[in-house]
Order: structure tokens, then C-alpha cells, then sequence
């Protein structure tokens, strides 16, 4: 047993499975196997940067998990999932990237050892980690199988944190702050942004106290002027300007678990329209939070916050939010549930969302987000303790 390098518990690993397995079952699958890292970690522990090549768990309803995956990296497997030697599988490295023969080979031959070879087996289609190549070589060798799509399968059983996940994301709270309280320090007319991101990492790396701080599955995304009318810019090497607005998306991050926060700060005097605006998303933040409720609906978060910003002559479309915990690159969202009009998941005690209300206009942007924790009574818990506001120096 590796249980010793384990992020948590037997009980805790036992908990996921258990709850896995049902869906499973609902699903009519013997076995899944997932590919998904986050996925992965969740259900084994394991914690390694091998994700470009392919790997995955494979979980039936009986038994151990098995971590299947490159050889040298089954060392790192050994060193990090909570089950033992025998449940860690590794092919051989003429397997990588080879064009005369895939890894979804030797998968094919464990399963059929492990008596699947016509079993009704569940992969995660729609996921960044499990190529069309992948599947097709997949079906060609288990001819007798029946293959089906379960996408986010494992990602919602992912929905509802337990005390101890919990517990890892308000450690990584305490990191974001200091990142965030970290960019919006340095940020100033004339300072590069590469240089500001660099201090960014150094602040997110190195913690707080004793909570070490791990890489976060999204880099800073730090947009200025014109370029924060975007979503998903991240730096260049320009300086900073007086008259622009910049925001931060940023996320502490403790053993792979999340707390994305955004910040917007501007050098100089703000425009008036964007002080209206900033009124508006500050009303309707509070108003979202409100909403969010155990017994509530993601909708309804939604709901309230786009209310408002229309009442304030704002147009709002899209999402304002999504699930957040443990990830891997390149996202650090769950992608299971949605935070706006025609998503119509329940709340419940224990879900975790990245509550994103920004607003981009013209000439500018304006993010101001939470992470937010649906409680056993009462609105959502901010879980950062940075001051909700527009931030100007001037």
C-alpha cells in the first residue's frame, strides 16, 4: 500500500468510489476508464505531470482501481496513488508516439485479462486527454465490447467537496489572496507585465505560512486596456499605462485544489461609465450570492445577477460561473454544472463554484468574481477575504 503519499484518507478514496460505482451502475457499465488527470486524482491519488501522454484509471464494480499508464511513469504512480504495486499498470516506452503501434493496444490487452473483452465499458469522449486516435484504436481492439460515452461521469460525483476537500480549497483561498493582494501591489504606470506575472507566480509558489503553493491549472490571465475587453489574454512584455484598467484572474493552488479570484485595478481615473458599471456588477453580486442557496437553483444565481445588471441598463449574456476543486491544466472548472439561465442543477451543502459575473464592454473590462461555498443555511460563503471593489491608484 502507497497509502502513506496519499493526499487523504482509505475512508475518503473509499467515499468516491462507492459513489462512482452507483453511477456506474445507473449507467449500465461494468467498467470506465477514465482519463481525465483530475478524474484520475480523485479516484487514486495520482499526481504527476504525464498527462500528454496517454493514461488513465480503469475502475469496474468490484475491487481496486488500476492506474494504468507510461511505464516510467508508473514510478510516480507507486509514489502517489493510495493503492498498492500490483494495481499499477505500465507499458513500454516504444508505445510514446509511435506510428507503428498506440498505447489503446496494450489497454485493449488489460481489459481482456482483466475480463472485459465484452464487457459494456465507459470512456470520457468529450475530454481534452482522449484523442480520436485513442478511441478508434480502442474499438478496433475490444471488437466484442460494447463502448459507450461517459463524459463527466466521474465529474459529477465531483459536485459535493467533503470536509477535507473542503478544508484544501480554503487553504488555497489563503494563497489567492496573496496573489491577488500581490498584483494589485506591484501593478503601476511603467512596470512590465511579464516582470508583474513573475512576481505573481513567486507569490502563488512559495504560500503562505506552511501552505505550499502548487502550479494552478490556469496561468495569470492579466489583460489591459483594449486587450481586457477579451476573456482569456494572458501577458506580453509592455509596460503598464496610466488610464487603462487590468484585470487579474488569478487562483491559489494547494495540493491541486482551487480558489479563482478576480480583481480589476486602474491606474488613474477611472471613466465614469465604468464607476456605473462597477455599481451595477457590485449589486448584482450581492444579489447572486443571495440567491445562492441550498434548495436554489444554478439559475437562479444567474437569474438574479443578470436581473439586476438590466435593471442598471447593462446586457448580460453567458455563463457566471461553474464548479471549481481539484484540477489539472488546462482548466481549473469541473465541467459538470453552469451558473446561468437554462442550467437548472440544485444546490446543495458542499458545492464549490467559481461565481463569475465579469463584464466586458468596449474599451474595457470589469471582473470582480468570488469562490463561492453553497452552505447548510443562509446565502453562499465568499471563501478569499479580498475587498469586493474596483481598485484604482492613481
Amino acid at each position: 500500500m502507497a497509502q502513506e503519499h496519499a493526499a487523504f484518507s482509505r475512508s475518503e478514496y473509499d467515499r468516491r468510489i462507492v459513489k462512482t460505482r452507483a453511477a456506474m451502475q445507473a449507467a449500465g457499465l461494468d467498467v470506465i476508464f477514465v482519463t481525465d488527470p483530475s478524474n484520475q486524482a480523485w479516484l487514486t491519488g495520482y499526481d504527476g505531470w504525464s498527462f500528454y501522454v496517454h493514461q488513465g484509471v480503469i475502475l469496474g464494480l468490484e475491487g481496486d482501481p488500476i492506474w494504468w499508464g507510461r511505464y516510467m511513469d508508473s514510478v510516480g504512480a507507486n509514489r502517489t496513488c493510495w493503492m498498492g504495486p500490483d494495481q499499477i499498470h505500465g507499458y513500454a516506452d516504444n508505445f510514446v508516439q509511435s506510428t507503428e503501434r498506440h498505447p489503446m493496444q496494450d489497454l485493449a490487452g488489460h481489459m481482456r485479462a482483466l475480463g472485459y473483452e465484452s464487457a459494456r465499458i465507459g470512456v470520457e469522449m468529450d475530454n481534452y486527454y482522449y484523442s480520436a486516435k485513442a478511441h478508434a484504436v480502442l474499438v478496433q481492439d475490444l471488437p466484442q465490447a460494447q463502448i459507450f460515452d461517459a463524459t463527466a461521469l466521474v465529474n459529477w460525483q465531483r459536485l459535493i467537496k467533503s470536509e477535507d476537500e473542503i478544508s484544501f480549497i480554503r487553504k488555497a483561498a489563503r494563497i489567492t489572496e496573496k496573489v491577488i493582494a500581490t498584483a494589485l501591489d506591484k501593478a503601476a504606470p511603467g512596470v512590465k507585465k511579464n516582470e508583474l506575472v513573475a512576481e505573481i507566480f513567486h507569490a502563488g509558489i512559495t504560500g503562505v505560512d506552511d501552505i505550499w503553493g502548487d502550479y494552478p491549472a490556469i496561468v495569470p490571465l492579466t489583460p489591459s486596456g483594449l486587450d481586457a475587453t477579451a476573456a482569456h489574454l494572458t501577458w506580453d512584455g509592455a509596460p503598464m499605462r496610466d488610464g487603462e484598467a487590468t484585470f487579474f484572474e488569478l487562483s491559489g493552488c494547494y495540493r491541486r485544489y482551487h480558489a479563482p479570484l478576480c480583481r480589476t485595478i486602474y491606474l488613474g481615473t477611472p471613466p465614469q461609465e465604468m464607476l456605473n458599471a462597477e455599481q451595477a456588477q457590485l449589486e448584482g453580486i450581492a444579489a447572486g450570492l443571495d440567491a445562492a442557496r441550498a434548495g436554489n437553483r444554478t439559475c437562479d444565481i444567474a437569474d438574479a445577477f443578470i436581473g439586476t445588471l438590466k435593471k442598471h441598463g447593462i446586457h448580460r449574456e453567458g455563463r457566471c460561473g461553474y464548479p471549481i476543486g481539484l484540477s489539472y491544466p488546462p482548466d481549473w472548472g469541473e465541467r459538470t454544472a453552469s451558473i446561468r439561465s437554462e442550467d437548472r442543477t440544485v444546490l446543495e451543502p458542499g458545492m464549490v463554484f467559481h461565481f463569475m459575473p465579469a463584464l466586458w464592454m468596449e474599451n474595457w473590462g470589469l471582473e470582480t468574481t468570488e469562490t463561492i461555498l453553497i452552505t447548510e443555511n443562509g446565502a453562499a460563503e465568499a471563501l478569499c477575504n479580498v475587498d469586493r471593489k474596483l481598485f484604482v491608484k492613481n
